[in-house]
């Protein structure tokens, strides 16, 4: 089987590096020429373990190709992904100008039975939007079948999660092209992952509302963690006793700065504004968006109370990146912070490990470090803000004695408390 992948961006050039390691002939096509005059080099748009010597692997075997022929890419294939950005409008509803320019050029060139499979998070409707854009303007009389296929990748672990995946989602009412896509993902059958089959509109919900109660776990335990600074508990111990209640889970359930990213901010976004599209409440949503927009102002407020007046104090930022194991800065937490700690007259020396060079692009203004111990030195304050493995475990009596002031505010919990006052440290983290 051949399938064109429409997008290498990060689900794209995911979504084809696996699927050519399951033995598919993939190519992916991107309007960017410079993109993709860099795919054909070797050279990564992005940062993911593993995915570089993914994608060398199956280029090298012949099974992976790169190029900006659109027109190459449709007629060969028999399914195309739809994998294109779908950024946010200011209303917090998704651009879908790239969907239908992809969806337009599929019309155009589309030279027999095709099934169109949209793998870009979109708003519910967008396969019948799809199906009738393709209609309207095919040049031929093919017929094809339209499906919805959500991904569920975690940046840092996309590799993993699309080989092992907890659960794959087919949305079509078109049982020709339902019965392809069992086939493309019959690798997966050998491991028993379970398929859900359902419709359209279901499917594209279905990554919406998961993103959304991920997010709205996230923002309620940081809801409990602040409660628990006033209480004077620790929430670790709070949230470890109701995730192993398994209707729970313990998964999500880990304080900090809020949530980032290309996903759980627009997609809580964009639930938000289908439920407004549809006349229907989205209460809960609206809550966890809210909430999150407050805990970076929370976090601020943690390093000013441990810091006092922050004009001409040097801060050290330990993780930049939304997440560790990438460089997506995205919605990152440590964007807001930073900038908030540049308008109250600080410094700021950041080092992560990955992101320095997505960073410089929205934070121009503060120095960069190339190792941990060159961020710190002489520092007024340490803000951990990512909670990179690296970080785990530093040398803090190092870290002490290379401070100006030993003063650290931990908003990940990477560090224990007593340990860190122990040691010398002015200490404050998330809920403890």
């Amino acid at each position: 089987m051949h399938i064109a992948v429409i997008g290498t961006g990060y689900v794209g050039l995911v979504t084809g590096a696996c699927f050519a390691e399951f033995g598919v002939d993939v190519t992916c096509v991107d309007v960017d020429e410079d993109k993709i005059e860099r795919l054909l080099n070797g050279v990564m748009p992005i940062y993911e373990p593993g995915l570089e010597q993914l994608v060398l692997k199956n280029t090298q075997a012949g099974r992976l190709r790169f190029t900006t022929d659109v027109r190459q890419a449709v007629e060969q294939a028999l399914v195309i992904f739809l994998a294109v950005g779908t950024p946010p409008k200011p209303d917090g509803s998704p651009d879908m100008s790239y969907v239908e320019q992809a969806a337009l050029s599929i019309a155009e060139y589309m030279n027999g039975y095709k099934v169109v499979v949209t793998k870009s998070t979109v708003p519910i409707g967008t396969g019948e939007h799809i199906r009738t854009l393709i209609s309207e303007h095919k040049k031929t009389r093919a017929n094809f079948g339209v499906v919805s296929n959500p991904e569920f990748l975690r940046e840092g672990a996309a590799i993993n999660d699309f080989m092992r995946p907890d659960r794959v989602v087919i949305g079509s009412r078109d049982e020709e092209a339902i019965a392809i896509m069992k086939d493309l993902y019959r690798p997966l059958y050998l491991i028993e992952a379970p398929f859900v089959i359902t419709s359209l509109e279901a499917a594209e919900l279905t990554k919406y509302a998961a993103n959304a109660f991920l997010a709205t776990k996230v923002s309620f335990i940081n809801e409990i963690a602040n409660l628990c600074d006033k209480i004077g508990c620790d929430v670790h111990d709070v949230a470890r006793a109701i995730g192993m209640d398994k209707r729970i889970g313990s998964k999500f359930l880990h304080p900090g700065p809020g949530f980032g990213g290309s996903c759980f901010p627009k997609d809580t976004r964009a639930l938000s504004s289908v439920a407004r599209h549809y006349d229907a409440a989205s209460l809960i949503v609206d809550a966890v968006i809210e909430v999150n927009q407050r805990q970076g102002q929370e976090m601020l407020t943690k390093i000013r109370k441990l810091v006092g007046p922050l004009n001409g104090k040097k801060v050290a930022v330990l993780g930049l990146a939304f997440k560790p194991e990438t460089d997506d800065m995205r919605e990152a937490p440590a964007v807001g912070i930073i900038r908030s700690l540049l308008e109250d007259g600080a410094t700021v020396r950041a080092y992560d490990p990955v992101a320095k060079h997505e960073a410089m692009k929205l934070l121009p203004e503060i120095t960069y470090a190339d190792d941990e111990y060159a961020a710190v030195k002489g520092a007024d304050a340490l803000v951990f803000v990512t909670e990179w493995n690296q970080f785990r475990a530093l040398d803090m009596t190092r870290i002490r004695d290379l401070m100006t002031t030993p003063k650290i505010a931990d908003l990940r919990n990477i560090y224990e408390p007593e340990d860190m006052r122990e040691l010398g440290f002015e200490y404050v983290g998330v809920g403890r």
